[in-house]
């Protein structure tokens, strides 16, 4: 796969990667905003700017002229808020490529963010975390970094509370935008069935004149751990969704290669350790995940599954007892080849479309990391040992690491804690 990368004289970034087995193309403009840029009294204003940013521009007054127009070109569009970017996106049939890029850019750059909308948004977004809140599976994450990161950025939720969305006025999202929406902080991508050279002319007619501010900051996360932890959310429900795990590595370590085949044979597949143990052989649950989650300054690994309420202990005895194993012992050469090529597999499966790509290659430029490809990637996973796979384990798997967070019926919290153990 072929990627050519431009920086703009304002330092934006331009990314192109031309697909030409695809009749559709991907614009996605990402910014360097996210919550773990705000401060306390700003939590969850990086997505409601998302949200307000579709409300209207200066040359599509209202969102629904925003939303017409998308209809009208077939397009998918939408926008998502993380914890260190933010994202806007349209894909649609390559011909509408020139109208797709100008309505992106639009949204990107032009928002009015009228008054008016903001608070009928208000009440959106406090559904919105209503929603999230109803839903145990996704919440717990939520929980999960709470109990890690505590009180600061990293451990506040993306989409903040319902006092603080209540609060916001015209002002803060003014301000805001100043204050991180500038050319240096932000990457488009532009992926699919392009024509390289009416890309670059575009973006640098739409995007070159623009005038690059002073980015703010954000704070370095604090990330420290003693002592095992939890965090027990009471919730009449009929399983316990819970989070388990430990402190890893930031985005920028080399040993994520073998750290994601580590989550793969614990918990990728239908033949992993995991899905195997407590789905085949117990029947507890219905899903059990784990992978490795990476940020610019720190990193967690975590298993996730939602279990029968009565036997919620006993899953924790078992997956903490997978993961020793994995310490004390290397994995089979048949193994390490098996997760090998699942890994490889769903990685070309996943990047079959023209979205994926973007967020694939978009994603790595906006946390700042070299842009390697699929087969280099792909490489870097063929070449991981199994010494190196058990390395990991020995090294993350540690006691004074291990975080507990989980949503259901009330449990006895000093016998969970004296489980946490390897």
């Amino acid at each position: 796969m072929r990627i050519h990368k431009k920086i703009l004289k304002n330092g934006l970034r331009l990314i192109t990667v031309p697909m030409k087995d695809t009749g559709t193309v991907t614009v996605l403009a990402l910014v360097e905003a996210g919550s773990k840029y705000e401060s306390k009294k700003e939590s969850g204003l990086s997505h409601f700017l998302e949200h307000m940013c579709f409300k209207g521009t200066i040359k599509r007054p209202q969102a629904i002229d925003i939303s017409r127009e998308l209809d009208s070109l077939g397009a998918q569009s939408n926008a998502f808020t993380s914890h260190e970017y933010t994202g806007y996106y349209a894909k649609g049939a390559a011909k509408h490529f020139p109208k797709l890029f100008d309505v992106v850019s639009d949204i990107y750059l032009n928002s009015t963010l009228p008054a008016v909308e903001l608070e009928k948004e208000k009440g959106v977004i406090v559904e919105e975390i209503n929603m999230y809140e109803d839903m145990p599976q996704r919440h717990v994450q939520d929980l999960f970094m709470e109990l890690l990161y505590g009180d600061q950025p990293a451990g506040w939720s993306i989409a903040g509370t319902k006092e603080s969305v209540r609060s916001f006025v015209q002002e803060d999202f003014i301000a805001y935008k100043k204050n991180h929406y500038v050319p240096k902080a932000t990457a488009i991508i532009v992926a699919g069935n392009i024509d390289e050279k009416k890309v670059k002319n575009i973006a640098e007619k739409i995007f070159g004149s623009v005038v690059s501010g002073k980015k703010k900051s954000k704070l370095k996360v604090i990330d420290v751990q003693t002592k095992p932890k939890i965090f027990l959310k009471e919730k009449k429900t009929d399983q316990i969704h819970f989070v388990l795990g430990v402190r890893s590595f930031n985005v920028h370590n080399k040993k994520s290669p073998a750290t994601a085949l580590l989550a793969s044979i614990l918990a990728g597949g239908m033949s992993s350790r995991l899905f195997q143990k407590l789905r085949e052989e117990m029947g507890v649950c219905y899903y059990v995940r784990s992978f490795n989650d990476t940020y610019t300054d720190h990193g967690f690994f975590e298993i996730s599954a939602g279990v029968d309420t009565k036997r919620f202990q006993e899953v924790i005895s078992v997956i903490l007892t997978e993961c020793k194993k994995l310490k004390d012992t290397p994995v089979t050469d048949e193994e390490l080849t098996k997760v090998k090529e699942y890994v490889i597999g769903h990685q070309k499966i996943e990047l079959e479309s023209s979205d994926a790509v973007a967020y694939y290659f978009g994603g790595q430029e906006i946390l700042n990391r070299p842009l390697k490809t699929p087969e280099q990637v792909e490489k870097e996973i063929r070449a991981v040992t199994k010494a190196q796979i058990q390395k990991i384990a020995q090294e993350i798997f540690i006691q004074k690491n291990l975080n507990l967070a989980a949503i259901g019926p009330k449990q006895d919290e000093k016998k969970l804690l004296s489980l946490l153990k390897f």
